[in-house]
């Protein structure tokens, strides 16, 4: 009756860009109680300006969730024989040279079971998991980064099951049915990769990095207009009039980008027998003129941009609304992240 507030800090640390959200468990569910973006002028300036983000946001909560990403993380969905909850870590340690291109010894190694929508054998001698392995060094730096902010690093996440956890929340809403057996794809395009993350329910059942994104598309605006980089950010943005001569300089980018995408939807229909239904974007990137008619082209099935707040009240009072409209589609995986707080406080 008289059950505290909780709340956890999701924050998403970007090439270009961090954002930040504060989500508080209520009694009647998920509240936004703060939110915070910023662009990160260099490298060299990332902590300070998360710092400046936090601050101006006026979250308080010092508990964060947070995620880690790139060539150093490395995610495997592998086949194991059946086994007790307590003996999948230490097996997975075991297994992990033959999924891993790093020294056992330079990894952090953690991963779970795999839920199948589609079994219907309980009795099954094999089960599906996840093997998720980050090099120490890596994770190390990004929680020395987190407690250099003067915040606890609470969870460490990857980038796409954050994406997967914030659109998991659509169920909440019933937006989206909890064990549907249709697959989806989950397409978050940032500043220098796309993050491909294939679901079917509540079940994650592909993981891909393309290391192409926003970065690429600006770059092709730059070479073709003979701009300077930011000015041709500046047009990918916000084009004022010049709509088709963007989407002419991006389009060979586009094409590539969707054709590594397919690559990986053939490669999870021809392992699962499963057909992607529907494709969902997010991401600064996914803005850009002509990248949905280049997909919806390419792949021959629906593409659609999706609200990650269908299921969490906005305390308007505390967040700045105008702002949170214009970064909404940058937000999932940050959402995600503080959605862990049904897991941690």
């Amino acid at each position: 009756m008289f059950s505290r507030q909780k709340s956890l800090v999701g924050l998403d640390i970007g090439t270009d860009e961090v954002k930040v959200v504060e989500l508080t468990r209520t009694q009647d569910g998920l509240e936004l109680t703060g939110f915070g973006w910023g662009k990160i002028p260099s490298p060299e300036e990332t902590l300070d300006t998360v710092r400046s983000v936090l601050r101006e946001s006026g979250i308080r909560c010092r508990k964060v969730a947070t995620s880690v990403s790139g060539r150093s993380v490395v995610v495997r969905y592998i086949t194991l024989p059946q086994l007790d909850a307590d003996e999948l870590p230490e097996t997975l340690r075991l297994e992990a040279d033959k999924y891993i291109p790093f020294d056992r010894d330079e990894v952090c190694i953690d991963g779970q079971q795999l839920s199948s929508p589609d079994s219907e054998d309980d009795s099954s001698e094999e089960m599906k998991s996840i093997l998720v392995a980050v090099k120490k060094d890596l994770l190390q730096d990004h929680i020395d980064q987190v407690q250099e902010l003067g915040l606890i690093p609470t969870v460490v996440d990857v980038d796409s099951f954050a994406l997967g956890n914030s659109f998991e929340l659509r169920t909440e809403a019933g937006v989206q049915e909890e064990d549907s057996p249709r697959a989806v794809a989950l397409v978050d395009i940032g500043a220098t990769k796309t993050n491909i993350h294939i679901v079917r329910g509540s079940t994650s059942c592909f993981s891909r990095e393309i290391y192409l994104g926003g970065r690429d598309l600006t770059e092709s605006i730059s070479r073709r207009e003979h701009l300077d980089e930011a000015e041709a950010e500046d047009l990918k943005c916000d084009p004022q009039g010049n709509e088709q001569m963007v989407a002419n300089a991006v389009q060979p980018v586009l094409d590539e980008i969707a054709g590594e995408i397919q690559l990986s939807f053939d490669y999870f229909e021809n392992q699962f027998d499963f057909a992607v239904e529907e494709v969902f974007l997010s991401g600064g990137g996914s803005q850009v003129v002509g990248l949905q008619e280049t997909f919806e082209r390419v792949f021959e099935r629906d593409v659609k941009t999706w609200d990650p707040l269908v299921s969490i009240k906005v305390r308007e009072d505390l967040v700045d609304v105008e702002a949170l409209s214009e970064h909404l589609v940058q937000l999932p995986v940050a959402l995600g992240l503080g959605s862990r707080i049904q897991d941690c406080v």
